[in-house]
């Protein structure tokens, strides 16, 4: 994607990308593999959509940071492990808490200004985001909950290293963390890797679209935005989850559901409008 980009169409690449994300909560429950095959297949398509689409060369992918490509792949593989070992709603509510470190950590990692705005539009979304799991989030999965709250922290440091990559390669840290991810997976996978059409069709869109296109517009926003907000339009992912789990299985999302995805909406639209401003 040649060319410079504003900070409004950086807006707009980020949460398109988190869109693209939020497929993923349907797709996954289409495909007949458990998580860690879902892991594997979707790393390898991905790996494979990268390659058609930038024609790489060794020299490219010698750029990637390896402690980037690390922490994007156990970002992967600690929430898949956490939504196996704990509810779904733990899982994503839990790795949703990493905009607080990407605000905690932003200062000191990348220098960019600490911003009370963002700090009130984090915590806003977040507070509306628990209300989808009023009476859903569960004890007793002590260690899926840990592994969660793991999965958020390698959330918020994928921001932060993406961002910080700008100046290097930031689509070959991403290519080689889905290597990582697919390798580290495979062993747990091996012989429960079998797909049939319509299996191999959502693994294909989970490969290519939910990740390879989705990390292409991240990464390229990611150019302008700063990581915090960046963070923030992520929340869109969790707001519109439930709305393509409603219209492709007939999940119905629960009126706390629906209130806290409109706190999330107007937290990250207010929040995109006041930056917009501050820049014009």
């Amino acid at each position: 994607m040649p060319g410079a980009v504003t900070p409004r169409q950086g807006r707009l690449l980020v949460a398109g990308a988190a869109l693209l994300w939020s497929t993923g909560g349907l797709a996954i429950k289409l495909v007949p593999l458990d998580a860690v095959g879902v892991v594997f297949w979707r790393a390898v398509l991905t790996v494979a959509f990268l390659v058609a689409v930038f024609r790489p060369s060794l020299e490219r992918w010698k750029k990637a940071s390896v402690a980037t490509a690390i922490v994007y792949a156990l970002m992967i593989l600690t929430f898949v492990t956490a939504t196996k070992w704990t509810t779904a709603a733990n899982a994503i509510f839990l790795q949703y808490t990493g905009p607080f470190y990407v605000l905690a950590l932003g200062p000191w990692l990348l220098k960019e200004k600490f911003r009370k705005a963002d700090a009130v539009a984090i915590a806003v979304a977040l507070g509306g985001m628990s209300l989808f799991f009023v009476g859903r989030l569960e004890s007793g999965h002590l260690a899926g909950n840990l592994m969660g709250v793991v999965s958020g922290v390698f959330f918020g440091l994928t921001v932060l290293l993406l961002r910080r990559d700008q100046s290097r390669d930031a689509m070959a840290s991403v290519f080689l963390g889905n290597v990582i991810a697919g390798a580290i997976a495979l062993p747990f996978a091996w012989g429960h890797l079998a797909l049939d059409a319509k299996g191999f069709a959502v693994i294909a869109f989970l490969g290519i679209v939910q990740m390879g296109v989705a990390y292409i517009l991240f990464v390229r926003g990611l150019s302008v935005v700063p990581a915090a907000e960046a963070s923030l339009l992520g929340m869109l992912e969790p707001a519109f989850n439930p709305l393509w789990a409603y219209l492709g299985i007939g999940e119905r999302p629960s009126g706390w559901a629906l209130a806290g995805g409109a706190i999330v909406l107007l937290a990250v639209a207010g929040r995109t409008v006041l930056g917009a401003r501050a820049q014009t």
